[in-house]
């Protein structure tokens, strides 16, 4: 394994904000990494206003970056090539699902994670094969987790899942997941994405599966099952979500959330909202929440999980 010194992309601005005095943040809709300028230059100045007016403008930037930093190395305007790779993740889905502000402190484990109850989402109606029992919802999870680049293969897709690689990348890993949900167990399957995008709220992960490092992002997305669960006579559907980045095990979505919150990594840490949405959902194209992009043909998930197949958390 490798760790990353920069990437170049085609990115668009979601927001600049300074959550820090003096620190101005950059959030690209295309990445769920957090990032920053270098120190005060001459460079630096440039980019600064390349990005306040692709914002204005919402115009998208060719950008070279350093994830492991966090950094914004350069910006530059994008080439006809590259504007048609980006045009091809910005198709919205065919449905809408719904986005609902949340607050951690007072959700009640016990009916949150309660599709019957809590969690009636009009998008639940577009597909009624539910995972039967948390044994299947267990067994898909475990054949997801072997696909992890991280163990070296054999693998039974292609390409792997870097799940060792928390820091970017959740849209490409759910997708993949996504379709082996849907394809190979043939269950339904939708998204769910959490964000960080009121105030100076950030979503903040330790990441124990991979050196115990703080991850910060400003959104996240996993797939997300309906389980069904039995008590005796009494049966319940739960919200349960794949997560094998954060976790070794299908967990509760509320569990999910919370995990995102980890004050102990940032002060800041918080989840504004979160999403439901169809599987079909890709990644946001608003700082919002309440538009999506897809990848019907999964290039864009594939060239992501092909670049981040090498690559780890913590240094």
């Amino acid at each position: 394994m490798a760790q990353i010194k920069e990437e170049t992309a085609v990115v668009s601005l979601a927001a600049v904000r300074s959550p820090r005095r003096g620190v101005t943040e950059y959030l690209f809709l295309e990445r769920q990494q957090i990032f920053t300028l270098p120190a005060a230059g001459a460079r630096s100045a440039d980019s600064a206003r390349l990005l306040s007016r692709a914002l204005r403008e919402q115009a998208p930037v060719k950008a070279v970056l350093d994830p492991r930093r966090g950094e914004i190395l350069s910006v530059d305007p994008p080439g006809p090539e590259d504007l048609e790779v980006f045009r091809r993740g910005r198709i919205p889905p065919e449905e809408r699902g719904t986005t609902r502000a949340v607050d951690l402190a007072r959700l009640d484990p016990t009916t949150f994670d309660v599709v019957d109850l809590k969690l009636k989402a009009p998008i639940f109606r577009l597909c009624k094969r539910t995972i039967p029992d948390y044994a299947t919802a267990k067994k898909i999870f475990d054949f997801c987790a072997k696909q992890g680049c991280y163990l070296g293969g054999p693998f039974d897709i292609t390409p792997c899942i870097p799940f060792q690689y928390v820091i970017d990348g959740c849209y490409a890993r759910a997708h993949k997941m996504r379709r082996i949900i849907t394809t190979k167990y043939r269950y339904c399957c939708e998204k769910v994405f959490s964000f960080a995008n009121q105030g100076n709220d950030t979503l903040a992960v330790k990441a124990d599966k991979w050196g115990g490092c703080c991850v910060y992002w400003w959104y996240h997305v996993a797939p997300l099952v309906r389980v069904r669960v039995r008590f005796g006579k009494l049966s319940l559907t739960f919200a349960m979500v794949i997560d094998p980045g954060m976790f070794d095990q299908p967990v509760l979505l509320s569990t999910w959330l919370a995990a995102q919150a980890n004050t102990g990594c940032s002060p800041n840490a918080n989840v504004s909202m979160y999403s439901i949405q169809p599987g079909s959902a890709y990644w946001p194209t608003d700082f919002s929440g309440t538009a999506f992009g897809t990848d019907p043909n999964y290039a864009l998930t594939d060239g992501t999980l092909t670049n981040y197949q090498n690559l780890t958390t913590c240094p």
